[in-house]
């Protein structure tokens, strides 16, 4: 069975690897070139797999471009993987491979479907959660299943970075065997359901800004949801400049700091305490964007600078 390989970003690689440890090489890997890899806060580099296994790349910015869909019909596939790639893939496209295309969601659909799902799973508190592969239509994410795999989150401790890496996990266990069973001519294909159906709007960089005025809890859920491979929730310190914060914790001893929300109450080397609007305070463990921690009793501020 010849495949067409679609994708750029880590779940791409996992999905790459694992499909040619199982002996599924595909004909044709399409990927972004090095210069767009800003594209995609994860972006991966597919090229190492591609030259271990001697497949052919084709660098693509635009996947329903003529040249590309041209490279692509000319490797007669049977099917195309669309696994890590955020542009649309039209009818033109879809029309190519002779068994259809099978693309990925890292939800368990119908639920959440759409853009920033990862994110969104931890912000709404989901624990039950999954991945699908599932045959590309022409609407979004709502074709067909081929295979789906479910498993158990805690929202109040996961972070995006655990939550990507087991949704890998997920997609590298269910690809191979499904396509050993595409290719002996068993093509799994089960409609999803029309009940629970939900669709997350895209997230944006500018969306991890914090309101230190909110709760705790709800200020540690979008540190934790927008953290890595996503590019973080973030605040101002009081001379504008921005710090990303990327771990947090609840401070342990509840009821010893008493400030404003946004204020610090603690310094301990490169970590500092945070008050929330809930009058609860947050430690901050892991952080970037200026050489120390803001001064003690100042105020962190979710703007760069006065207005």
């Amino acid at each position: 069975m010849r495949t067409v390989f679609v994708g750029a970003v880590e779940g791409s690689h996992a999905a790459l690897e694992s499909m040619c440890a199982a002996g599924h090489i595909p004909a044709l890997i399409v990927t972004l070139p090095p210069d767009l890899a800003q594209r995609h806060s994860d972006f991966a580099d597919l090229d190492p797999v591609a030259a271990a296994h001697d497949i052919p790349v084709l660098y693509a910015s635009q996947i329903n471009a003529p040249e590309a869909l041209a490279a692509i019909k000319g490797v007669e596939p049977d099917l195309a993987l669309v696994i890590g790639w955020s542009q649309i893939c039209g009818p033109d496209f879809r029309a190519i491979p002779k068994l259809g295309c099978i693309g990925f969601h890292p939800t368990a659909l119908p639920k959440l479907r759409g853009r920033g799902v990862l994110p969104w799973t931890i912000l709404l508190g989901e624990r039950d959660v999954g991945a699908s592969l599932f045959w590309l239509g022409a609407g979004a994410d709502d074709g067909p299943l081929a295979a789906q795999a479910r498993f158990q989150i805690d929202p109040d401790t996961v972070t995006a970075r655990e939550l990507y890496d087991r949704v890998l996990e997920a997609l590298a266990g269910m690809l191979p065997p499904l396509l050993t069973s595409i290719a002996a001519g068993d093509i799994p294909s089960t409609p999803q359901p029309d009940d629970g159906i939900s669709i997350c709007a895209r997230r944006r960089p500018e969306d991890g800004r914090i309101d230190w005025t909110r709760p705790a809890a709800e200020i540690h859920r979008l540190i934790r949801a927008v953290g890595p491979p996503y590019p973080g929730a973030f605040t101002y310190a009081g001379d504008g400049a921005q710090i990303t914060l990327t771990a947090v914790r609840h401070t342990p001893e509840a009821g010893r700091f008493i400030g404003l929300p946004g204020q610090i109450q603690d310094i301990n080397g490169r970590s500092f305490t945070v008050a929330c609007g809930d009058g609860k305070c947050l430690d901050i463990l892991e952080w970037s964007g200026s050489d120390k921690p803001p001064p003690l009793h100042s105020k962190l501020k979710d703007f760069g600078h006065d207005p």
